[in-house]
């Protein structure tokens, strides 16, 4: 199939989701220097608690969107997403740790949140596509479908994050930072005088933002303390609750001074769910590694993949997609066996598949070997 490039039509009137951070205001101001209508929502998720120590930046950022609506003289709408979010969002990031998965919620904050209640709002402002500051690029295939593709920026690469939004939310979608770098988007904020030309970039789980992740889930989650063992069952300490714990983790286990003759630190490499057991290995152990999966809540942007045919294979953001090749595809669920065995892969986390650099959407890792 041959895919161009999806660009607007003239005239068209786009909305633009204004976070208060570089790339959204640049997205917004490219979109002007195109000559579209251009109307900025800023939304809001989440309700700051009264003993979250202040580190949440909503008031911060919706005084930045302002101030960036205002210069290029576009009107800013500001909606209060908090109830869906805590309704479609937030509930099932609680109710996957308590079953001892670890979830992506900014991968469901896109279908649910972004590209839904947001795209619905910009619809009633009489918008024709809502436009994002993601990496991401969007073409059109002969079919005359919207497919996702990976943008010029590989290290900011979004799509992983966007693998779960419908067909039909991408046919309304636009990205307007496709083909330029972070620091060329950093370069125009500062040439058009944008006050968040060198505002520091927002990292982790948006609700959270830079509090300690243990500290914040004990507000909502109970957990029960137990063993931490070795891989051959010997008891190195105690754990907080099995819930508090990611595969791969490192920091935290409190158990660091008990190490091996090479001084190598622990990892989580696995959460016994019936024995409330927190099982670790030592260095890069071949335990930490698994090279056939499963997959299940599957959702297809352009294609579904075929069996037996070679993809690349994200298991996470922060990582190469790597050579995969789809076994089974079953209903809704899918197999599929990496060509190299994959350190951590979590339960809960999103396999997202890739045809080259066309994002095809993927799944949630459900059982590992």
């Amino acid at each position: 199939m041959n895919f161009q490039e999806f660009l607007p039509p003239q005239g068209s009137h786009i909305a633009v989701g204004i976070s208060g951070g570089v790339d959204s205001s640049v997205s917004a101001a490219l979109l002007l220097d195109m000559g579209y209508k251009v109307s900025g929502i800023f939304m809001k998720n989440w309700e700051e608690e009264a003993n979250s120590g202040g580190f949440c930046t909503v008031a911060e950022d919706l005084d930045d969107a302002q101030e960036i609506c205002d210069l290029l003289k576009i009107p800013l709408y500001k909606v209060n997403f908090a109830k869906q979010y805590q309704e479609r969002v937030f509930a099932h990031f609680l109710e996957e740790y308590k079953a001892g998965r670890t979830p992506n919620p900014d991968v469901l904050c896109n279908r649910e949140i972004k590209f839904n209640e947001m795209l619905f709002y910009a619809e009633e402002l009489g918008a024709d596509y809502l436009a994002t500051g993601h990496y991401a690029k969007k073409m059109i295939g002969s079919n005359g479908e919207a497919a996702l593709f990976c943008p010029k920026d590989k290290n900011k690469d979004q799509t992983y994050f966007l693998s779960q939004i419908t067909k039909a939310q991408l046919a309304k979608a636009f990205f307007p930072l496709a083909n330029l770098e972070k620091a060329e988007v950093r370069k125009i904020a500062e040439e058009k005088s944008l006050i968040t030309f060198d505002k520091k970039d927002s990292t982790g789980i948006c609700f959270i933002g830079e509090r300690p992740f243990r500290e914040f889930l004990k507000n909502y989650i109970e957990g029960s303390k137990g063993e931490i063992v070795n891989l051959e069952g010997e008891v190195l300490g105690k754990h907080e609750g099995l819930c508090y714990y990611t595969i791969g983790q490192r920091q935290g286990l409190n158990i660091g001074g008990r190490k091996n003759s090479n001084g190598e630190p622990y990892f989580v490499v696995e959460k016994d769910i019936t024995t409330n057991r927190l099982i670790v290995c030592q260095g890069d152990n071949p335990a930490l590694y698994h090279q056939e999966i499963e997959v299940i809540k599957l959702s297809w942007l352009n294609e579904e993949p075929i069996k037996n045919k070679k993809y690349l294979g994200k298991i996470r953001y922060r990582q190469n997609a790597e050579p995969c090749e789809v076994l089974e595809i079953k209903e809704d669920k899918l197999s599929l066996k990496f060509t190299n065995p994959q350190r951590a892969i979590t339960l809960g986390q999103y396999l997202v598949l890739y045809d080259d650099d066309r994002c095809l959407g993927g799944g949630v890792i459900s059982v590992r070997s």
